[in-house]
């Protein structure tokens, strides 16, 4: 049978479920092309951090101070373009536009950051350099101990509603799975406009040295087992939400694609797999969804959610038996 893996995320026309995360592949204009060239529906770009836009901001206003009170003679010494030129924010702008030009598929921006400023100019300035959507990367760790869980979640909805009337393209919100209530954070969210949800951010967790008694920046990639987390909570969102659902984490092998598609997911999102293997790889992952798709006699449409919680079904019980099967398979496994 022939195989149609075409579909639609964020509202745009998708010609694959499979799409290109942030990360460094996206980091030059010939990682770009080669991951279009290798049959991903769309491409995350890099994430422009926060504090880097905050940096150029507080320069700017060094420098606006610096020169208040210049003579008239000495006034040809001011800028008279953004202080960002040829800075991070318009390197970052250049080069998303020059990608959003040179493929044939939507090119969605990233902005990672976690206060509620410096979001909705970005991701104007975003839209304006031809990103077909915004993924608002909030990777926010709340340390301090006086914060509540409230405020935490008040943030990410203000953020989105801030970004969501900012702009006319789509917005894709990327956020950790520790909530307290993950499923009520996500439908808040889906309420306040997001159009679609990445699930799940990693935390970069730092590890010890117990040698040179440091602190060691923990940077990896992501395991086939960091799919568990956002597989549940797919399969438990699936149907239940206006956004699209995007999995993310965990993604090795082409089972892991047909996976997440099974669990209700409308895309799948890797970065790591690329990484390990090259763009071309995404080839790969999409012959053996193809493949499957054919030897299952199903379509893209009807395999996606085909595992997903019921919906009749109450997501709390439907997990808690879930558990308890588990357990009950643990026992006869290792038990004595």
């Amino acid at each position: 049978m022939s195989v149609d893996l075409s579909t639609t995320y964020l509202g745009l026309d998708l010609r694959s479920p499979l799409v290109a995360s942030a990360g460094p592949i996206q980091q030059n204009l010939d990682g770009v092309r080669a991951l279009a060239d290798s049959g991903v529906g769309a491409i995350v770009m890099y994430s422009l951090f926060e504090e880097q836009v905050r940096h150029e901001e507080a320069r700017q206003a060094e420098i606006e101070l610096e020169y208040a009170d210049s003579f008239a003679e000495s006034l040809s010494f001011f800028p008279t373009v953004p202080s960002n030129e040829g800075g991070i924010t318009n390197e970052y702008l250049a080069h998303l536009r020059a990608c959003a030009k040179a493929v044939d598929i939507p090119v969605i921006g990233s902005l990672n950051g976690a206060t509620n400023g410096g979001w909705v100019d970005t991701a104007r300035r975003m839209q304006e350099a031809g990103a077909a959507a915004v993924e608002c990367n909030i990777y926010m760790v709340p340390g301090d101990a006086d914060m509540t869980g409230a405020q935490v979640e008040d943030r990410h909805v203000e953020i989105v509603k801030a970004v969501r009337e900012a702009v006319d393209i789509p917005v894709a919100v990327k956020l950790s799975p520790f909530f307290s209530a993950p499923g009520n954070m996500i439908s808040r969210l889906d309420e306040a406009g997001a159009d679609g949800l990445v699930l799940f951010n990693r935390f970069l967790q730092p590890d010890i040295d117990v040698e040179k008694l440091e602190v060691v920046p923990g940077v990896w990639l992501s395991h086939q087992s960091d799919s568990r987390i956002p597989l549940t909570w797919i399969a438990s969102l699936s149907g239940r939400l206006h956004a699209s659902l995007a999995a993310t984490s965990g993604v090795e092998t082409s089972d892991d694609v047909i996976k997440y598609l099974l669990a209700g997911a409308d895309v799948v999102m890797t970065t790591s797999a690329l990484v390990r293997h090259g763009a071309s790889y995404a080839q790969a992952l999409l012959n053996g969804l193809e493949e499957w798709l054919a030897r299952k006699e199903l379509t893209l449409d009807q395999a996606r959610g085909l595992l997903a919680v019921p919906s009749d079904a109450s997501s709390s019980e439907y997990e808690r038996n879930g558990y308890v099967a588990a357990l009950e398979k643990a026992k006869s496994t290792y038990g004595a």
